[in-house]
């Protein structure tokens, strides 16, 4: 038993790169309550307001392959310390921002950031721990997760509520500048001296060792064709020219594919090696959580729109709709944790299930608020299910999925993996917001709510189905495997 608990170095490791992670993902949840005030507060018209959205969005995302592959080659606390650094920074550029642009700006370096120093905490977690261990970590991973995603809108509410419409937008970004600094402090304090080098496996020549390859060209052309591609469905309401950025960016991806095969063939080391989607899990878990992000991070926009658009309730109120959720997630990653290696995909698929519940529920509660007058309130009962369920899909999918992938590429994939969802996120946040607008505007913003819910089950229905594919794929290979070489 005490094999699987953390040593010290482990644990301080882990708690100093999730905080920045949680103050990272905070800053994408707790913007949307803030903007108002932030319109105001700059006199800045709608388009610069979008872009203090779409800005950090897309620099996160796109940055995170590139970050996890620069991380696994050159080291990745240097890469850690100086995402953090140019999140400190751009947290302390926006919240002295003296006009649109300036903001717009300090979105993007701190998005840059988030995008650097995101992938680390995977390639750390990979690294430097290994069974239960591990996915003890990545549980905790998930909590933060969670709780980020909650607490954001309450942090961002609450803050405006205490010091104002004009101080308050701007400490939910100066708070973050003494985290980033302490965050370095113990950075250089904490980390093992591995930490800072590249990680290089046994048995690979010194001259690998001392020239790290990072595949400029390759890296150059996913960064731009997941550029195109998010930038489509930000920007999908206003047509034209943008949707012709969605097949440009995709005949882009296209081609990365076939450049870094051709570079792989030719002796270089491409900035992804394709034969990690051969590793079944690996393949169908970032497939899968692609997936679910594309439904379940909608689900609390869809909320906060429906409580303060169609029923008038505060943003400080419908923001605390979703703290039992979050807290819900928290414990039950930390159950998770302890039982994904033993239950296997199997997990995630019974919380998807639970999840799928959860959804079908919440648009029951709505559709009785519409015929029958039930109070709203019952909401919070069915979305803090929805909570629990997501603590046994995303730390433990994340567990599986890199189960088999080795440390030293473990920050590219990663990276794949978390651009799968920021992509995903793009996708389903533009056609599900566009979906509540539109029923709304039709009908009402009860039964808008109710087609927005339904197309996030659909998400979610189609990720539980890869989920299952790889249950029985991975069944039917053990069950290929002969008794007696399974047992040596």
């Amino acid at each position: 038993m005490t094999t699987e608990k953390m040593t010290g170095i482990q644990r301080a490791i882990l708690v100093v790169v999730l905080v920045p992670v949680f103050m990272s993902l905070l800053s994408i949840s707790s913007i949307n309550v803030v903007l108002p005030s932030v319109q105001a507060s700059l006199d800045a018209p709608t388009s610069q307001i979008q872009w203090v959205l779409s800005g950090y969005t897309l620099a996160f995302g796109v940055l995170l392959v590139a970050g996890g592959r620069a991380g696994d080659t050159l080291g990745r606390g240097k890469l850690f310390v100086a995402g953090l650094g140019l999140f400190g920074l751009g947290s302390l550029i926006a919240g002295l921002a003296l006009n649109g642009p300036m903001l717009i700006v300090a979105r993007f370096i701190t998005g840059f950031g988030s995008g650097l120093l995101n992938p680390q905490t995977v390639g750390f977690i990979q690294q430097f721990f290994d069974g239960p261990r591990r996915a003890r970590a990545f549980a905790s991973f998930g909590s933060v997760v969670g709780v980020s995603v909650a607490i954001g809108p309450v942090l961002g509410g609450g803050l405006i509520a205490l010091l104002g419409p004009d101080w308050g937008w701007r400490w939910t970004f100066l708070v973050n500048v003494p985290i980033a600094v302490a965050a370095i402090y113990f950075a250089y304090r904490n980390f093992p001296t591995s930490a800072w080098q590249r990680y290089v496996p046994e048995g690979v020549t010194d001259e690998a060792r001392t020239k790290p390859d990072l595949d400029p060209i390759g890296t150059i052309t996913f960064t731009l064709g997941a550029l195109l591609v998010m930038w489509t469905f930000l920007e999908l309401d206003k047509g034209g020219i943008y949707f012709a950025m969605l097949p440009v960016g995709l005949l882009i991806l296209t081609w990365w594919v076939w450049w870094e095969r051709r570079y792989k063939r030719r002796g270089g080391s491409p900035m992804v090696d394709m034969n990690l989607f051969t590793n079944r899990a690996y393949r169908n878990g970032t497939l899968l959580i692609g997936l679910f992000f594309t439904g379940s991070t909608s689900v609390w926009v869809t909320v906060a729109i429906f409580l303060q658009t169609g029923h008038g309730i505060s943003a400080l109120v419908a923001a605390l709709v979703g703290l039992p959720s979050a807290f819900a997630t928290s414990i039950t990653s930390q159950i998770a944790g302890r039982y994904v290696l033993k239950t296997g995909r199997a997990m995630v698929a019974w919380g998807m299930s639970v999840t799928l519940t959860a959804l079908g529920s919440s648009i029951l509660v709505v559709i009785g608020v519409q015929l029958w007058d039930w109070p709203i309130w019952w909401l919070i009962l069915t979305l803090s299910l929805m909570g629990a369920a997501q603590g046994f899909i995303i730390s433990p999918n994340q567990t599986l999925s890199l189960i088999e992938v080795p440390a030293h590429v473990s920050g590219v994939a990663g990276g794949v993996m978390q651009t799968g969802q920021r992509v995903g996120t793009s996708i389903g946040t533009a056609l599900i917001t566009s979906m509540l607008f539109g029923l709304a505007a039709a009908y009402s913003w009860n039964w808008a709510f109710v087609g927005a819910f339904g197309l996030i089950m659909l998400m979610v229905a189609l990720a539980m189905v890869v989920a299952i594919v790889d249950i029985v794929g991975t069944r039917r290979a053990q069950a290929a495997v002969p008794q007696g070489h399974e047992a040596k």
